[in-house]
């Protein structure tokens, strides 16, 4: 008799809420910041930041009146010192109380990036087995 009267007294066991379609429980508003859940944007911004401040660290107060920026792509006012390409970034020299500025284009950067890469691999594989890289990649060097 006295184990039914401590049931009694027992408290049910919390429920789980559940979200109002009843698909399980919610998880955090916000995910940590992991290196996988970063995009392109934010991994190219942290690559310019980071050799960025690579270079302030050698120069130090050279750079204080420099400004970096990274754009998606250049604009499409053609350029006529800049025939039949595209640029990957350009540099503005200071006028006035404008500073310096140097910009970067995402796009045409990473586009070129895969031929590097290609070449890179195919370069270390031909190290590693004795040969030469044209061997292993008859497309060799690929143009970035």
């Amino acid at each position: 008799m006295a184990m039914s009267t401590i049931r009694a007294f027992r408290q049910p066991p919390p429920r789980r809420r559940r979200d109002r379609r009843g698909r399980g429980l919610r998880g955090p508003l916000a995910w940590p910041a992991l290196p996988l859940m970063r995009t392109r944007s934010d991994r190219f911004d942290e690559a310019v930041l980071a050799a960025m401040e690579r270079i302030e660290r050698r120069l130090g107060q050279r750079l204080e009146a420099v400004e970096v920026a990274v754009e998606l792509v250049p604009p499409s006012d053609p350029n006529p010192w800049e025939e039949h390409r595209i640029p990957l970034c350009r540099c503005f020299p200071p006028e006035g109380r404008l500073p310096g500025r140097i910009v970067l284009y995402r796009r045409p950067i990473e586009t070129r990036l895969q031929p590097v890469v290609d070449n890179l691999v195919t370069e270390q594989v031909a190290e590693l087995l004795g040969v030469t890289p044209e061997s292993i990649d008859p497309g060799y060097p690929r143009e970035p």
